[in-house]
């Protein structure tokens, strides 16, 4: 067995093969960027190395710094993660050069599959099912127009160097074939230094289905079946399962068997996934189900696999670099209920998904489920790197008890200031179509309407707001401070401040308080967390009516970030439109201006300060 591991990644992953790595006696060594050296993987790995400043170019796809890394430490082996480098064939040869242990698939391996044509030429001569389309040589415009006219609209142009959804465009008409082709080219070009690209045919009601492969170096190779991906939004995934709804017996033998066909055409050792794109417009059938590509590396959603099997995939994948033959034989495995997994961001979907930074004031999470993180409660989501925050991992004996266990872990997440999307993930796990099964790449685009929560606070919010803002009664509001009329039922108009903006709001008896919970900040602010969602509250102060925003002179932050400029100072007069404060956040900046003209009553920001989402910046009173 490895006796010491360099990590080359960082956040949950690192965590991830950490914690393997402790379990069978490895030492363990981390290597971070200036701007993760406060992260939980570096204190917790057995030795941890600088590497370089934030960028991840000057880091952690520094190859050579890596290795340098590795040789200080006297690491016996490097684990890529996934991502960075983890497909990258020459630093694979690299650090197989060095004399180290690469945990990873085979540089020729990675090779083969890296190309999208390449690698689909390959599997066809496999025998493989590849999907209808075009991996030719000529890339002449006139060509590709001429092969996917021949293959029927709508086509997928794709690029082969292609990934994470990047280089792909849809193409419904031959009429916007050529302005789409050249698009597609474009971006590649300046993604992947490539701008060749592929053709196929679109699938219109796709299921993005992918197998778990294993190899050793003994030649053996086994599946521990399929994983379904298909809840996606713009091709990158939120949800995934394991096993595929709606996939019988018969149709996961033929997929599975397929896929094991695919890493034995490329020799492949270690862990790899055959991703596989399925027409579910009948239903699930292995003779709709064709191959789309191969990722050379561990997935993000291995732990789904992991639930439903009851193996360590990392423990499995450091096992075989050492030589060993793979833990168990194909009949030995088996599927063991049902698993999920959803993919928690720092983003706010009710802005178009844009992504939040900032500090992690407040972070709890479920403990009765499996949560893979990066981050803990007063860390920071920086913009230099993926912005996740976990992955939330449930399993059941059934998909619709699996389903309702992510749904009620997604209404339970609680994070300040930081937006999330974890009520998006909670409406879309608990969707009547998504229970019934009725899932394809496009379904979060059909039902975004239902499933993307509104940038303001509903009745329910505003219930559970002024119920908690009554002081003398938190569990019965019934019993204290009720209203009382002749010959009529009590009433009670609470007046209550929610992210922001006054409200007054009528106590509804028969209301449903939801999931939710008011929490004090150690700074004194109030956060109500219900189904998801976070919004600040408390009682109005007294200069602000009910519905006031710039209009009342109070100027609050529009979303989480760093106060770069200050243009003004307390007692200053100031007229309509002028700038008085600039926040920035991810690497975009917004000015604040004054509603009208007025003298500063309020200063409350300052250069360098970072600000919470509806925090209170500045407040003009009108001039006399």
């Amino acid at each position: 067995m490895i006796e010491s591991l360099l990590i080359a990644n960082r956040g949950e992953i690192a965590r991830r093969i950490i914690r393997t790595a402790r379990r069978l006696g490895i030492r363990t060594i981390a290597v971070y960027s200036e701007a993760d050296a406060g992260l939980p993987f570096v204190r917790e790995a057995d030795v941890g190395v600088a590497i370089g400043p934030a960028p991840a170019r000057d880091s952690y796809l520094d190859g050579e710094k890596i290795l340098a890394a590795a040789k200080a430490t006297g690491a016996a082996a490097i684990h890529p993660g996934y991502g960075f480098l983890s497909e990258n064939a020459e630093f694979a040869e690299a650090v197989m050069a060095a004399g180290l242990v690469w945990v990873g698939a085979p540089p020729a391996a990675i090779r083969a599959m890296g190309l999208k044509d390449a690698a689909k030429a390959l599997m066809q001569q496999a025998g493989v099912p590849v999907t209808p389309g075009y991996l030719g040589e000529d890339q002449s415009p006139e060509r590709l127009q001429s092969e996917a006219d021949a293959i029927g609209y709508p086509v997928l142009i794709k690029a082969v160097a292609g990934g994470g959804g990047k280089g792909m465009r849809r193409v419904d008409k031959l009429a916007d074939f050529a302005a789409a082709l050249a698009s597609c080219r474009r971006e590649a070009a300046s993604a992947f230094g490539d701008d060749r690209v592929l053709l196929e045919k679109y699938i219109l009601n796709p299921r993005h289905i992918e197998v778990q492969v294993f190899g050793d170096s003994q030649g053996n190779v086994v599946h521990l079946f399929e994983r379904d991906c298909s809840l996606q939004r713009r091709h990158q995934k939120v949800i995934e399962e394991a096993p595929a709804p709606g996939m019988d017996a018969a149709t996961r033998a033929a997929i599975c068997e397929a896929a094991v066909k695919a890493a034995r055409a490329v020799d492949y050792v270690g862990a790899g996934t055959i991703e596989f794109i399925a027409d579910a417009s009948e239903g699930l059938r292995a003779d709709r189900i064709w191959f789309m590509e191969m990722n050379t590396r561990l997935q993000v959603e291995h732990p789904v696999t992991e639930a439903i099997t009851g193996q360590d995939l990392v423990e499995w994948q450091l096992r075989v670099a050492s030589g060993d033959p793979l833990p168990k034989h194909q009949d030995e495995l088996a599927i063991g209920g049902w698993a999920m997994e959803a993919r928690l961001y720092a983003e706010n979907p009710a802005s178009g998904f844009l992504p939040s930074t900032g500090p992690l004031t407040h972070l709890k999470l479920r403990e009765d489920i499996r949560v893979d993180s990066g981050v803990q409660q007063g860390g920071e989501v920086t913009p230099h790197y993926d912005p996740m925050i976990a992955k939330l991992i449930v399993h059941a004996t059934d998909r619709a008890q699996a389903a309702a266990k992510l749904a009620a872990a997604c209404r339970a997440v609680e994070v300040w200031p930081v937006k999330t999307n974890a009520a998006f993930l909670a409406r879309a796990a608990a969707d009547p179509a998504f229970i019934a099964g009725r899932v394809d790449t496009g379904f979060i685009e059909r039902h975004a309407a239902r499933l993307v929560p509104g940038a303001e606070p509903d009745s329910a919010v505003l219930q559970a707001a002024a119920r908690a803002v009554l002081p003398d009664a938190p569990n019965d509001p019934w019993t204290a401070l009720a209203g009382f009329r002749m010959a009529a039922p009590a009433w009670r108009e609470i007046a209550v401040e929610v992210a922001g903006r006054s409200h007054l709001v009528t106590l509804d008896e028969a209301a449903q308080s939801g999931a939710s919970r008011a929490v004090t900040l150690p700074s004194g602010e109030r956060v109500l967390f219900r189904d998801g969602e976070a919004w600040t509250f408390g009682l109005p102060r007294p200069d602000r009516a009910a519905g006031g925003a710039a209009a009342d002179g109070s100027l609050l932050a529009p979303m989480p970030g760093r106060v770069i400029a200050v243009d003004t100072q307390a007692g200053a007069r100031v007229r309509q439109g002028d700038r008085l404060v600039v926040l920035e956040a991810m690497k975009m900046e917004q000015g604040l201006v004054a509603p009208f003209d007025g003298v500063v009553a309020e200063l409350k920001a300052s250069v360098g300060a970072q600000v919470s989402e509806g925090a209170l910046l500045v407040r003009i009173e009108k001039a006399g």
